[in-house]
């Protein structure tokens, strides 16, 4: 395993210290490993929606509409 020297503020490495104390992580590589398996994990979650809706084709709406019921669903209609 390749080792990787990190720099971070000091409220970052104290938020990372808080990590480990609480348990679930062994140590901060370990803490640092978890938080890059989830970013590679969204990013992946985010491509294939992305694909999704490329291969959906047009919609058959138009922009007003779409935009309308996006107001509405956050309750700005």
């Amino acid at each position: 395993m390749a080792t990787m020297n990190v720099s971070l503020p000091d409220p970052m490495r104290q938020w990372v210290e808080e990590q480990v104390k609480g348990g679930e992580y062994a140590n901060a590589s370990d803490y640092i490993r978890d938080l890059i398996r989830h970013d590679q994990e969204r990013r992946k979650a985010l491509s294939a929606a992305i694909s999704e809706g490329l291969a959906s084709g047009r919609g058959v709406r138009k922009a007003e509409a779409v935009l309308a019921a996006a107001k509405a669903r956050l309750g700005r209609g």
